[in-house]
């Protein structure tokens, strides 16, 4: 029974059926990317890991406000964290995503 189910399933979405968890994923995805201030963080975090201390001075913003983005952006898997001491260093979590970013950047250049 439960073979059928995931046949059924999967023609579903070779069909261009998308189930409801999917398509929350997915817009939440969007969502993150269409807002500045998380691209800026995406896009510095694209080449290296990068304390919120560093990603505040590097990119002009506060401390606080770069908390708030990266909390949203771990919530959706697109960056990830390791602590060391005290210190949170941040990074890429997910490579479809960046090249998505950089693929929009160069679209967004080319003339």
């Amino acid at each position: 029974m439960s073979e059928e189910l995931n046949k059924e399933e999967l023609l579903s979405e070779m069909e261009g059926h998308l189930d409801e968890e999917t398509l929350f994923v997915v817009s939440q995805t969007f969502k993150a990317l269409s807002d500045p201030t998380r691209l800026r963080i995406l896009n510095l975090l694209c080449s290296d890991e990068h304390s919120v201390n560093d990603m505040a001075e590097s990119l002009n913003l506060s401390q606080s406000t770069v908390s708030h983005q990266l909390r949203f952006l771990k919530n959706l898997r697109l960056v990830k964290f390791r602590r060391e001491g005290t210190t949170l260093y941040y990074s890429k979590d997910d490579d479809h995503i960046m090249n998505l970013l950089k693929q929009a950047i160069e679209h967004a250049k080319h003339n």
